[in-house]
């Protein structure tokens, strides 16, 4: 099935760039949920395209906990790192992750 522009994906296991993705906007989450995580595992994501791309990530910091992550990833050409849009706290393993 096609993606559409504008549409999410379906939701898929995390992959190493995902993770990656996670680990350069780890601090920005950190400060924005007021806490440091020991753990800060990429789960699964979906993906909308858009200008670049945006990822909602499912990250596991600990215990029962997770965050759901929006993650902007500007087209190559913009020569742009990857930015932290916005986090959602207190979710669980079980959370779906949906537009936000």
């Amino acid at each position: 099935m096609p993606m559409m522009c504008g549409g999410t994906s379906e939701s898929k296991p995390a992959t190493d760039e995902v993770q990656q993705i996670c680990n350069k906007v780890k601090p920005k989450a950190e400060e924005h949920a007021a806490k440091t995580f020991a753990v800060f595992a990429a789960k699964e994501f979906k993906t909308q395209v858009v200008a670049g791309t945006n990822y909602f990530i499912k990250v596991h910091v600990g215990g029962d906990e997770y965050l759901h992550l929006r993650v902007h990833k500007p087209l190559p050409h913009e020569n742009k790192p990857v930015s932290l849009h916005s986090v959602q706290t207190n979710k669980t393993q079980h959370d779906e992750i949906v537009y936000f």
